[in-house]
């Protein structure tokens, strides 16, 4: 009895210690992720007053924001880098909010538990604890600005500077953490033979999806600061990083994730911010690239940079330790989400991303619609950007990630950089008219007092056929796909009758069946899924295990 007293007593302290360790170590936690806002002369600026106008228009001076008729906002800011950020907050503050919910909605419906993502929060709050250093004095200035307009009802999650500040990471921590791979885009330029005029063309699809109600409130921001070029880029409420933008000295920027390993070094500038960067400081390619190489990072990332000084575009490959610019020295310049550089082409990630993913695919799809004869024109890039095929011209059902239109896009975006003219998609996705905006018209406006088109009409790019004769059946199977995942309950014969071709319909069906133990039902749904178009090796392997199981326990 003695001897089992003692044991008890040193499990005890034992115990007690952990606790006492555990209970450290979450106050260190969470006094090391508390940041200090920057210090800023305020001056006037947050006395600002937002005058409304005729219409939906809201101005501070010559800045404004007002909602177009296809539902995207338009901005124009300019000043220093505080009143950047405030005259920005204060316009968009009901964008802020919004987005806010919208994130925060979709991160509670991926992680239910409370208490894990108040966990997750000191977790990110200790990863980034050092996020200030890599970021420039200017961008905290702003950030902090815009800060000042976001909402206290989020303080669950931080302190309104050090949320606002952390949201730029968030890109970089979601595509980091298991490769979850939210942003697969696709990108192009095409130059001298390979266009109408022989200008350069950019293109590309911004296919980053964190909920629906995520993309309803974009964006298009057009930024004259205190320093460097005055540019565009489009975005959301509170975010000033730059994931697709262009200069008035005509260099535009986009960003395409690549494989990357977990980052363990901590924090580092994020990868909107290097763009932005690059959009408000560079005119050359030598330029943009020197601003890269400057920059730390702790995702693997591809920048396409092209520039009307240059006449052309690369592809700027950075990883955590090192970079390459890649130039395939022709007309094009195609990018998916691996890499292409001769230093980077035998890396185990990059080797690993090209067998087992959709880019390589896409690639291909993508080498064969900007090869057609015919040379591209804005109206064919749009064609391009929108294209729901597989190689070859295969129907591999809507949706696919293995085609260029993944009917996903937070946006998709066509930069003629000569004539500093830039087109934006509108709602659904890509599928809506794109919307041609001049930046030589734009900053030249002496403000906005009226509620006016600011957008070039007569060159705006017609809505693709798609959305009235076959975007009914494809939402019928997404809104079927969406309440499986939320509640279990599927109508097969709706889900597969509305998108016959794509292997995810037969997959979701085969995944209900088996959940209601209707076996031979699911053995079939599995096997005509196999006989599809599967986007990636990991999901044909999971739909050959299943089989297999059910099979197995068939005989």
């Amino acid at each position: 009895m003695r001897f089992l007293k003692s044991v008890l007593k040193i499990f005890g302290y034992f115990l007690l210690t952990l606790i006492v360790l555990l209970l450290a170590l979450v106050i260190y936690i969470k006094v090391v992720s508390d940041v200090d806002p920057p210090k800023v002369a305020h001056g006037n600026f947050e006395n600002l007053r937002v005058q409304t106008g005729p219409g939906n228009l809201k101005y501070i001076g010559n800045n404004w924001l007002r909602k177009n008729e296809f539902g995207l906002f338009e901005m124009y800011v300019s000043g220093s880098p505080f009143e950047l950020g405030v005259i920005n907050g204060k316009l968009c503050q009901q964008q802020i909010a919004d987005q806010e919910i919208a994130f925060t909605e979709q991160i509670k419906t991926m992680i239910p538990s409370a208490n894990y993502l108040k966990f997750l929060k000191y977790v990110i709050g200790f990863v980034n604890k050092d996020l200030p250093d890599y970021v420039l004095p200017e961008y905290q200035k702003e950030i902090y600005g815009i800060s000042l307009s976001a909402a206290d009802s989020f303080n669950w999650i931080g302190e309104n500077y050090d949320r606002i500040l952390n949201y730029h990471a968030a890109h970089d921590i979601g595509h980091a953490l298991q490769n979850m791979m939210l942003v697969g885009c696709t990108s192009f330029g095409v130059w001298d033979d390979a266009t109408s005029d022989g200008g350069l063309l950019i293109g590309r699809n911004f296919d980053f999806w964190v909920g629906d109600k995520f993309s309803e409130e974009k964006i298009i921001a057009f930024y004259r600061p205190q320093n460097g070029w005055p540019f565009m880029f489009v975005t959301w409420g509170g975010f000033t990083g730059v994931v697709s933008g262009m200069n008035t000295a005509g260099l535009t920027v986009t960003i395409n994730a690549a494989k990357s390993d977990i980052p363990y070094g901590g924090s580092a500038t994020p990868v909107s911010l290097v763009a932005r960067e690059i959009a408000q400081y560079a005119s050359t390619i030598e330029e943009a690239v020197a601003i890269a190489h400057k920059r730390k990072m702790f995702v693997s990332e591809s920048f396409l940079v092209a520039s009307a000084k240059d006449h052309k575009a690369v592809i700027i490959e950075k990883t955590p330790d090192t970079l390459a610019v890649y130039d395939p020295n022709q007309s094009s310049i195609l990018c998916t989400n691996h890499y292409q550089s001769q230093l980077f082409a035998q890396q185990k990630l990059n080797l690993e991303q090209k067998a087992n993913s959709a880019s390589v695919y896409r690639y291909g799809r993508l080498k064969e619609l900007i090869q057609n004869d015919e040379p591209l024109t804005p109206e064919r890039m749009a064609a391009v950007l929108r294209d729901r095929k597989g190689q070859g011209g295969k129907n591999i059902g809507n949706g696919n990630e293995k085609a260029i239109n993944q009917l996903i896009a937070h946006h998709s975006i066509i930069f003629q950089p000569d004539s500093l003219r830039v087109w934006v998609s509108t709602a659904p996705w890509q599928l809506g008219a794109y919307v041609c905006y001049d930046l030589n018209k734009i900053f030249n406006l002496d403000g906005l007092l009226t509620d006016v088109p600011v957008d070039d009409s007569s060159r705006r790019i017609p809505a693709d056929p798609f959305v009235k004769n076959g975007l009914q059946k494809y939402m019928r199977f997404r809104n079927e796909k969406t309440g499986f995942l939320l509640n279990g309950k599927l109508d097969t014969a709706i889900i597969t009758q509305n998108n016959p071709e794509y292997y995810d319909a037969y997959r979701l069906a085969g995944d209900f069946c088996q959940s209601q133990k209707w076996n031979a039902a699911a053995i079939r749904f599995y096997r005509i899924a196999l006989t599809k178009e599967i986007a990636t090796v990991e999901e044909r392997k999971s739909i050959e295990k299943k089989l297999a199981r059910l099979v197995s326990d068939k005989n």
